[in-house]
């Protein structure tokens, strides 16, 4: 059986994004976490301000990243009205490897530039002051300025929240 291993620095591409914008960030090293809930705990922030990030695909091959705070699920209806298509599908753990060969599957920042691909952003992320995201690792986020984030990585904000009785696809993203 093949070790695990999990990263504990911060994607580098992201921190040289963050000092190239010049926005103020804190570095967090905390325990294992697998689930943005999780991290959040592990973070000692609200859940409602640490930021998922989730992959999604077209069906004309278009991929891009949507950002949700953590105790939100994404509609894929209203992703894929987002994009201007009629449906989209998540992106599946090897796709995301692909995508972002230097962060551990479910990592990805919050930051599409990193990876050539459009963001999207729930209009939930708006009501933060500060937002925390995955940095790339299991081990490593980061905390921001959430106007100075939204003024780098121009997120186009969009209703992508599910609602209560809403199909969300697998796992609830």
């Amino acid at each position: 059986m093949a070790a695990t291993v999990t990263r504990v620095e911060p994607h580098q591409g992201l921190l040289r994004w963050l000092a190239r914008h010049g926005i103020d960030h804190e570095v967090h090293e905390h325990r294992l976490s697998y689930t943005a809930k999780e991290t959040a705990r592990a973070e000692g922030v609200e859940p409602r301000t640490f930021a998922k990030v989730v992959g999604v695909e077209a069906a004309d091959g278009r991929k891009a990243l949507l950002v949700l705070d953590a105790t939100d699920r994404v509609s894929l209806p209203k992703a894929a009205e987002a994009m201007g298509v009629d449906t989209v599908r998540l992106l599946r753990e090897p796709e995301l490897e692909a995508l972002a060969p230097d962060c551990e599957a479910g990592t990805i920042p919050a930051v599409g530039a990193l990876f050539g691909l459009p963001l999207y952003a729930d209009e939930g992320i708006r009501e933060d002051a500060e937002i925390s995201f995955n940095a790339g690792s299991h081990r490593v986020a980061v905390r921001v300025d959430r106007r100075a984030w939204e003024a780098a990585a121009e997120p186009a904000y969009v209703d992508i929240a599910a609602g209560p009785a809403e199909h969300t696809g697998p796992a609830g993203w």
